[in-house]
């Protein structure tokens, strides 16, 4: 009888001992959430720089320049804005999406100072040439670091490009050549803020070669070959795309 007696205080005390026992005991820590940025979704925004052309005569009755590849070369600089729309998906670190944009352009020069300097023989012509506007599309593939991206670009392109041939005396050839080629280029953004986001980019042009069989001034058929390089800064507006929770 004592052995049951003495057995049901020791149960009874310690279930009295148990909430203070379990107000000892070490407790989980809560679940800490890093809140990180998600790059997914549609934008839109604009862009402006500067840029810079490199264009490459070639007279194929006259020859390349010496060892040059081409017979005349001359530089263009000049400004460049525009708008673009885009699409990107994020998987982890690593964002990938499509982007198309239309651009206007200042970007013109000739190769007058050669022609009047008298540097190159070959010059018998002011040959001036501009890029009007353009457009391209591109697929991008990049780098995230929560608002930081890191990216890269490549695609297609087309540019309006307006030449003209002027000999003194004689009359001046006019004309707008349309060409598509290469786009390709990277840059870095940063989201400001969930919806605004900023960036730094440089692009490069390639239109390829233009024919010009039968100049109205009367010189020698010609080609030209026309690249771009241009730096802009730009600021995108993207649409929802709710931040990622990283546990």
């Amino acid at each position: 009888m004592k052995r049951i007696f003495f057995t049901t205080v020791a149960l009874g005390a310690l279930g009295l001992m148990s909430p203070a026992l379990g107000a000892d005991l070490p407790t989980k820590a809560a679940v800490v959430v890093s809140p990180l940025y998600d790059w997914s979704g549609f934008y839109v925004g604009v862009y402006g720089g500067g840029g810079f052309g490199n264009h490459n005569i070639n007279v194929p009755a006259l020859g390349p320049l010496g060892f040059a590849n081409f017979t005349v070369n001359y530089d263009s600089t000049g400004a460049i804005g525009g708008g673009e729309v885009g699409y990107n998906v994020q998987s982890g670190s690593i964002v990938v999406g499509v982007e198309a944009d239309g651009f206007w352009s200042g970007i013109k020069g000739s190769d007058a100072t050669q022609f009047f300097a008298g540097t190159n023989p070959l010059v018998v012509a002011i040959d001036t040439t501009k890029l009007k506007d353009g457009a391209s599309f591109r697929a991008r593939a990049g780098i995230a670091v929560d608002r930081l991206l890191l990216f890269f670009d490549g695609g297609w392109a087309l540019g309006y490009l307006d030449h003209t041939n002027f000999v003194p005396g004689v009359g001046t050839d006019q004309f707008t050549v349309h060409r598509s080629g290469l786009a390709a280029g990277g840059g870095i953004a940063y989201a400001i803020t969930n919806n605004l986001i900023g960036k730094f980019e440089y692009r490069y042009y390639d239109f390829g070669r233009f024919v010009r069989s039968n100049p109205i001034t009367g010189v020698l058929p010609y080609t030209i070959d026309s690249t771009y390089s241009v730096v802009t800064l730009g600021l995108d507006y993207k649409f929802g795309g709710p931040i990622l929770a990283k546990y």
